[in-house]
C-alpha cells in the first residue's frame, strides 16, 4: 500500500459551495459519445483524483471542464456559472490546466515561461504596454509559483537544461502563476521515476496548503492513492465509482475495469 500523505485540513474536504462543480457533463464527439452525464466536485484544500483506464474519456473531462472541447451539463468556479464561458475566462476565473504534453517555450526561461502564462491580457493592459512595457503586472505569481515548485535555482535556466522531472515541475508552475483556485493536471507524472513521483507528491501537497485546490488525472496509482483525499474512476465515459481512495480501491468494478476480472 502506498504512503498516505497526511494533511491537517479533513480529508473530506471542506464544507460549503465545491471550488469546481460539473453537473451531467457529457462530450460527443460526432456518434461517439465520450462522456456520460458526469458530476464531480472539488472542494476548497481538496486533492482531487480522476482515473480510469486508457481511453475512459480523463483528458476529455479535462478538455470539457475548461473550454476546449463543447459539452453539456452546467461547470461552475466558486460559485460563478461558466458552462458557456471560453478557455480564457474560465482560467481567468481561476480555472487553469497542465497538458500532457510539456508545451514549455524552449527559447524562454523558467521564469520567462511562468510570467507569460501568469499575463491575462486586456485592451487596458495592452495599451498600458504601448507606454510601459517593462511592467511586471505578474511578477507576484510568477515569485509565489517559482518559490512554492522550489524552482528558485533554474529560474534563469531554459527548459532544455533541466531534467524531465525540473520540466514537469515548471509546467505545474506555469498552471500556478495566476494563482488559480483549482488546477488541473493531466499526467504530471508520466515519465517519472519512482523517487520523483515522490517528490512530486510532496510538492502537490505544498500546493493545497498554499490555497489552490487540484483535480488530478495520472496512471501512477501509488501517487494518487498516496495523495488524493478522494477519487472520481472513469471507464469507457461513464463514472463507475467514486469515493475516499481506500474504498474505491477495493470497489470490484474498478478492480474489473483495471485489471478485467472481479
Amino acid at each position: 500500500m502506498p504512503e498516505t500523505i497526511v494533511r491537517s485540513h479533513d480529508a473530506d474536504g471542506a464544507t460549503g459551495e465545491p471550488r469546481l462543480k460539473a453537473r451531467g457533463l457529457g462530450v460527443s464527439f460526432g456518434g461517439v459519445r465520450a462522456v456520460m452525464d458526469l458530476s464531480l466536485d472539488v472542494g476548497e484544500a481538496q486533492l482531487v483524483g480522476l482515473i480510469g483506464p486508457n481511453g475512459a474519456g480523463k483528458t476529455t473531462t479535462i478538455d470539457a471542464l475548461t473550454g476546449f472541447t463543447r459539452h453539456d451539463g452546467r461547470v461552475s468556479v466558486n460559485g460563478v456559472d461558466l458552462t458557456t464561458a471560453a478557455p480564457h475566462v474560465r482560467a481567468a476565473s481561476g480555472l487553469t490546466r497542465t497538458w500532457q504534453s510539456l508545451e514549455l517555450f524552449d527559447d524562454l526561461t523558467v521564469e520567462e515561461n511562468l510570467r507569460v502564462a501568469a499575463e491575462r491580457p486586456s485592451l487596458a493592459s495592452t495599451l498600458g504596454d504601448l507606454v510601459r512595457p517593462t511592467r511586471a503586472r505578474s511578477a507576484d505569481g510568477v515569485a509565489w509559483a517559482i518559490d512554492v515548485l522550489g524552482l528558485a535555482d533554474v529560474a534563469q535556466a531554459y527548459p532544455p537544461q533541466l531534467s524531465l522531472g525540473r520540466q514537469k515541475l515548471v509546467a505545474v508552475a506555469r498552471g500556478l502563476a495566476g494563482r488559480p483556485s483549482v488546477l488541473l493536471l493531466d499526467e504530471p507524472a508520466a515519465g517519472l521515476d519512482s523517487s520523483e513521483s515522490l517528490a512530486l507528491g510532496a510538492t502537490l501537497q505544498r500546493i493545497i496548503e498554499h490555497g489552490t485546490s487540484i483535480l488530478l488525472i495520472d496512471h501512477d496509482m501509488a501517487l494518487v492513492l498516496g495523495v488524493c483525499d478522494h477519487l472520481y474512476v472513469l471507464d469507457f465515459g461513464r463514472l463507475i465509482a467514486d469515493g475516499p481512495p481506500a474504498r474505491v480501491r477495493d470497489d470490484p468494478r474498478v478492480v474489473a475495469a483495471y485489471l478485467g476480472t472481479t
